[in-house]
């Protein structure tokens, strides 16, 4: 595989740079303290204010990464547990932000309109949860791997542990991944077929391996169950303690987190399809099937899931050890500026449908195509080609 930028000259030199990615789950923290020192009480927003306005600015300020591991270092880095403790002190991070927020959720001192503005704040942080989650469910650690379902209990989308590892890596980049988004098709049109899509195969993944070890559904090795009964004590400690009137924002914070996730899945891998073996089957994905951004702030807050060529070609890797690629084709702008451009549908398309066209040099027949959009693309297939 060839690399993007050159390689670095210690192990590596952003090893200090990933405690800051903590700066996610702090999120949860600091409103409370940021008003009262302040009086402003738009900072129980901080997490958009964070996520999707300060981020893709330090973005673009601080430019690209342009490093990446050396062969020689990936044992040392692999092994080295710094790394590991970065995501696990998410975990406590995010959970003591959620009570507090349930503490201020159950008061009167906040308005309805500042409570549905930290509950998206603590949406946005159980999103990046998430990508928490995601580091850690590849492990075969079984510490780590119950840890990534403890990370996914604020968001209650337990099943994303089932249908990521053994549904999404192995249909990744198809028509048949609900996760893989097709070109022309919009990020409001792409939710409920993925949301909907993930859900029923984790529900098929998991029963079928089940039901090869001769247990049944309702058995205590099922996987989502595990996670969900977490999510089920989580919010009925909360509600025991702060009362049920929490309920509506635990669920708004909820749904708004599993809506970042799917909408950073519709970024990864949009219009992006792989290769038919002769006899019909796809062949292994490679770097060209993912879409990477190097921008070195959302590379440390998202603990390098924008090298996403690399994770999924090489799916054990942990993330301290993911490289850049020049194989794989490159986002205009980071993860958190895309997501900004995809909830606008004419901008994401005029933006990203021209690039995924030069991806297949101008073939679109080589792309991940939505059926409904068949009779609009050669349209845009005649317009400008970019690299």
């Amino acid at each position: 595989m060839q690399l993007v930028g050159k390689s670095a000259g210690s192990a590596d030199p952003k090893r200090h740079l990933w405690i800051l990615g903590l700066i996610a789950p702090a999120c949860a923290l600091l409103p409370s303290q940021l008003v009262l020192h302040t009086g402003l009480e738009v900072f129980w927003w901080l997490g958009p204010i964070v996520v999707l306005v300060i981020i893709p600015l330090l973005d673009v300020l601080i430019g690209d990464d342009g490093t990446n591991p050396r062969d020689e270092d990936y044992e040392t880095l692999s092994n080295d547990r710094f790394y590991r403790w970065c995501t696990y002190l998410f975990l406590p991070f995010q959970l003591i932000g959620l009570t507090l927020a349930g503490y201020l959720w159950a008061g009167s001192e906040l308005s309805v309109l500042d409570k549905v503005g930290l509950a998206t704040t603590l949406g946005l942080v159980s999103g990046i949860g998430i990508n928490a989650a995601h580091e850690l469910g590849h492990r075969v650690e079984h510490l780590e791997r119950w840890l990534a379902k403890v990370a996914l209990a604020q968001s209650g989308y337990g099943h994303f542990f089932v249908e990521h590892n053994r549904g999404h890596h192995a249909r990744v980049a198809t028509p048949e991944d609900p996760a893989s988004a097709r070109l022309g098709e919009s990020l409001w049109t792409f939710l409920p077929r993925s949301v909907v899509g993930g859900f029923r195969s984790a529900i098929t993944l998991e029963r079928e391996r089940l039901q090869r070890a001769g247990r049944g559904w309702w058995s205590p090795r099922n996987h989502i169950l595990q996670a969900w009964s977490m999510t089920v004590a989580l919010f009925g400690a909360l509600m025991l303690v702060f009362g049920w009137e929490i309920l509506p924002y635990l669920l708004l914070q909820a749904a708004l987190g599993a809506g970042l996730l799917e909408t950073v899945n519709y970024i990864e891998h949009y219009g992006l399809l792989r290769e038919r073996r002769p006899g019909g089957r796809y062949r292994r994905c490679t770097p060209r099937d993912s879409w990477n951004s190097d921008r070195l702030v959302t590379n440390i807050f998202l603990f390098h899931l924008q090298r996403h060529s690399d994770h999924h070609a090489n799916p054990g890797r942990r993330y301290q050890t993911l490289r850049s690629s020049d194989e794989a084709p490159q986002l205009p702008a980071g993860y958190a500026a895309m997501v900004v451009l995809a909830v606008v549908p004419p901008l994401w398309r005029w933006v990203m449908d021209k690039r995924v066209l030069a991806h297949y040099d101008g073939d679109i027949t080589r792309a991940n195509l939505s059926p409904g959009k068949r009779r609009r693309l050669p349209a845009v297939a005649q317009g400008p080609v970019v690299a």
